[in-house]
């Protein structure tokens, strides 16, 4: 094929795209409002546009997805949020004409807590050891088969466990408290807390995790 023929080929496909464009409703984005979230539990929305040129792309315009949430260019917004809060974002469907159609829209997500772990006493260094208090709500209606458990990571990669706890916590409980603490070997460590709920009647598991922003130095002893 020689480049006059590629260059009528070209033109012959641009034309087409345009005559769809024109051809084609306009572009929307078919309405859902997204369904309440669980902070710590996964979830996938598929998102729908109509009109225009398909295929679509999708992209973040402004705002931002609670954290743990990521959206797909084919419109797939799904993750597992790791923080409660209401969430305000505006997302952008764009469609395959020459030229290009886009649109945006508003979403509002509200993520609630039926899982949370916080730091009562964040992790301090006392001596050759490491101490701390975390505390555990259940804001469901639901019981959890809860896991708790509190690790130590050296520079190294090794994990050492500094906390451990597994017990039922009832729907409602609040504020239950579980102290740590464990002598370590000198050195830098950061601190993972973990909570893992199983709730056998949904057949579902929540997570949360804490860290520390900077490793503790736990130095020699005298």
């Amino acid at each position: 094929m020689n480049f006059t023929a590629i260059r009528r080929l070209i033109a012959t496909v641009i034309c087409f795209c345009s005559l769809l464009a024109a051809q084609a409703p306009p572009l929307a984005i078919v309405d859902q409002a997204l369904p309440p979230l669980d902070a710590g539990v996964e979830f996938h929305i598929l998102l729908r546009a109509s009109g225009g040129v398909p295929p679509y792309v999708w992209s973040v315009a402004s705002g931002n997805l609670p954290e743990g949430v990521t959206l797909t260019p084919e419109g797939l917004l799904a993750g597992r949020p790791t923080k409660p809060g209401a969430f305000a974002f505006t997302l952008k469907v764009e469609d395959s004409g020459r030229p290009a159609h886009s649109i945006e829209k508003e979403f509002r997500a509200v993520v609630a807590a039926p899982l949370l772990l916080e730091w009562l006493q964040p992790p301090t260094v006392r001596d050759n050891r490491i101490e701390g208090v975390v505390q555990v709500s259940n804001g469901s209606r639901d019981n959890f088969d809860l896991t708790v458990i509190i690790v130590a990571v050296a520079d190294n990669g090794r994990a050492t466990a500094i906390g451990y706890e597994h017990f039922p916590l009832k729907a409602g409980d609040t504020n239950v408290q579980i102290p740590f603490g464990s002598a370590l070997p000198p050195g830098a460590y950061a601190i993972h807390a973990d909570a893992i709920a199983e709730i056998p009647t949904r057949n579902a598991i929540l997570r949360q995790r804490l860290q520390t922003p900077q490793p503790l130095q736990v130095k020699q002893g005298p």
